[in-house]
């Protein structure tokens, strides 16, 4: 098992910051996190998850440092004995609304959607205003708290398999080998096929494979729009 420097055991190093608010009298801490920034193509991803205080720790990493064989046995592990939510955004939103701006609804939606509410939240990056409980944002939060590392493997379990998915309706672009992440394979098919509807036309590269301007017009929402409708898995 992995050791920090001061001979912490990895399991540990990655609790110390739940236990820390545990020991405040914060009951339920929630870890959440996001998957699919960066993809030129497929939704966005997340997930907010609570731990039980007993919980084994060992294993439970930031999702990126796994094998796509340890991330489905952490997830399954971690559904199994977790309160947790999961919810996307889909790619014409994005395009919409903006990036940043539905990763942070997205984010809100699945803290507020969980049961009981949590009393402490800690969010990986950059901190998520309106949660209406306490709470912390973590540089490299999926690498030191355990519960933002559940959730970057809960969503990103999710989103590769809604990926797969993707690949049997859009076999050209190899979604099932690359998730919708630019890859020398993805834009070559991107080159050669255009965009389809699952893409997202805020990236230069994408809108230049459609035949569009470089920098998009700004995009006006119908007031009635539910941008929202189809968030949760």
């Amino acid at each position: 098992m992995a050791a920090d420097p001061r001979g912490m055991a990895e399991a540990e190093v990655l609790d110390r910051y739940d236990s820390t608010w545990r020991a405040q009298g914060f009951a339920r801490i929630a870890g959440v996190d996001e998957v699919g920034r960066g993809a030129l193509a497929g939704p966005l991803v997340a997930a907010a998850v609570v731990l039980p205080d007993d919980f084994d720790r060992t294993g439970i990493r930031d999702s990126k440092l796994l094998t796509a064989k340890q991330r489905e046995v952490q997830c399954e592990r971690i559904m199994n004995a977790s309160v947790y939510t999961i919810r996307r955004i889909e790619p014409n939103v994005i395009d919409a609304r903006g990036l940043h701006r539905s990763n942070l609804a997205l984010l809100r939606r699945c803290v507020r959607a969980l049961d009981p509410v949590p009393d402490y939240v800690l969010t990986d990056g950059f901190p998520v205003d309106g949660l209406e409980v306490p709470g912390l944002a973590m540089w490299k939060g999926d690498r030191v708290a355990a519960c933002i590392s559940a959730a970057s493997v809960v969503a990103k379990v999710t989103r590769d398999r809604m990926m797969m998915a993707e690949h049997e309706r859009w076999p050209a672009y190899d979604f099932a080998v690359h998730k919708g992440y630019c890859t020398p394979e993805h834009q070559e098919a991107l080159d050669e096929h255009g965009p389809c509807a699952i893409h997202r036309y805020r990236f230069v590269n994408v809108r230049r494979a459609a035949g569009l301007p470089e920098f998009p017009e700004p995009i006006s929402l119908e007031p009635q729009l539910d941008l929202f409708a189809d968030l949760e898995v």
